[in-house]
């Protein structure tokens, strides 16, 4: 077969949603809504290029090129093995992947403990069925769309869809006024706040699982699998943006019936107890859990499918490890988890977004490699140091420099370094490209 089928393109676009939806994507929009208040429709639309519009174009960009290693060699291979990894092992065992299996825990299972159970030995009991079942659905890669697609992913759908029709009978409130940055940075805000998703970084990453999904499906002729991986990544987009803006109306509408929470979960927690009583707190385990379930699975596919392509260890070792270790460091806590994820993701996703920004001009830069070392070189340098200050380690006179840099009180500081970094890399390849054609007419001679 050489083409996906209506109900098979469905399933493939379901399965890539279930990949993208996981903790982030839960919490953060309903926290935006309650936190932007009125201002939330213009924060979420900075919100949407940052958590849907760069994570679909990564999928363009890695299907196009072949693969994550593939897109990263075009600024030199050195840089394509390192940051490979890196992007693998922050994603998935490093950070990604215990926070999903963490998060459901934190935020919808230790709250109702009874009084004087270890959270400790209940963290471990969840974590361990949880993994145990991450690693049953990781363990057959090309079935992952019967089972994410066909019977996890429309679960989580049903759970949210009943969240949101039960709001519209019993109202939460109205929309409060916007805080904090909200107030007159919501647009940036929301840009910022699309980071904290990780799917820019993971859409690099599911490049891999969404091929294997395809061809699991009959397709075998390379053009289709690509045009099919792109159809699916512009489906799930369209399906996150109407769940984030379904969540985003939640935590807006309750901004007048409660305080400022201190994170997304306790907005939902909030809202699902209003709409359902203490039955929602059964209700909101299940969606977290499913959200976090499908990611975990997704990601221990990809980093296992990746390191085994690049190790003598086969796939089915891998899962084992990475299932392992990922459950080792879920059971560290969620707060530690996610106070290592912001520097991390300052420092690598500039350069994530940068390679597929160059991606998307491919037809005009396949023989400019100075553009792209130039652009993530620029990129890098900064982000890095910017992601150092956040974690209080200052470079001198370094740290100073790219703290007077425009948009750095905003957290986009790399922006202009990476404009000044094409741009000096266009006029190199005008001299370079200048230098050999006299050179060629001087031998011609």
């Amino acid at each position: 077969m050489n083409k996906l089928s209506k109900k098979d393109m469905a399933l493939v676009s379901l399965m890539l949603f279930s990949l993208f939806f996981g903790a982030g994507n839960l919490i953060f929009p309903p926290f935006l809504g309650q936190a932007a208040g009125k201002n939330a429709w213009v924060a979420m639309a900075g919100f949407f290029i940052t958590a849907v519009g760069f994570p679909v174009l990564g999928v363009v960009a890695v299907a196009k090129c072949g693969g994550l290693r593939n897109l990263a060699a075009r600024v030199n291979n050195k840089f394509a093995v390192v940051f490979t990894v890196l992007i693998y092992l922050s994603i998935g065992p490093c950070l990604g992947i215990p926070r999903a299996g963490s998060l459901p825990f934190e935020m919808a299972v230790s709250p109702y403990l009874p009084n004087g159970f270890s959270v400790g030995t209940a963290r471990f009991m969840y974590t361990l069925v949880f993994f145990a079942v991450a690693f049953w659905l990781a363990s057959s890669p090309s079935k992952l769309v019967d089972r994410l697609g066909k019977v996890l992913t429309p679960m989580l759908l049903v759970l949210i869809a009943l969240l949101f029709v039960s709001s519209l009978f019993n109202p939460v409130g109205s929309y409060g006024q916007a805080t904090g940055n909200y107030v007159n940075s919501a647009f940036t805000q929301g840009f910022l706040d699309g980071y904290q998703t990780m799917d820019t970084i993971a859409a690099l990453n599911f490049g891999i699982v969404i091929a294997v999904a395809v061809k699991s499906r009959g397709v075998n002729d390379n053009k289709t699998v690509v045009s099919s991986s792109i159809k699916a990544g512009f489906g799930a987009g369209t399906l996150l943006i109407v769940i984030y803006s379904i969540l985003c109306h939640l935590g807006a509408s309750s901004g007048l019936r409660f305080k400022m929470t201190e994170n997304g979960a306790q907005t939902l927690t909030n809202v699902t107890t209003y709409i359902f009583g203490k039955p929602g707190a059964i209700l909101l385990a299940a969606i977290f859990t499913l959200a976090c379930l499908t990611t975990s699975v997704g990601l221990i596919t990809s980093c296992s499918e990746y390191f085994s392509s690049v190790s003598r260890l086969s796939y089915k070792k891998w899962t084992v490890i990475l299932t392992l270790w990922s459950m080792g460091l879920a059971n560290m806590g969620l707060t530690k988890i996610l106070a290592v994820s912001v520097p991390v993701l300052t420092a690598i996703y500039p350069v994530a977004i940068m390679l597929i920004v160059l991606s998307l001009f491919d037809k005009y830069l396949k023989n400019t490699t100075y553009v792209y070392k130039m652009t993530i070189l620029f990129t890098g340098l900064v982000s890095v140091v910017d992601a150092l200050n956040q974690t209080n380690i200052k470079l001198g006179f370094v740290t100073n420099l790219v703290s007077k840099l425009p948009l750095f009180s905003n957290g986009l500081c790399w922006i202009v370094p990476a404009v000044v970094g094409a741009l000096l890399g266009l006029g190199l390849e005008m001299v370079m490209t200048k230098k050999k054609a006299q050179q060629a007419a001087v031998s011609m001679e």
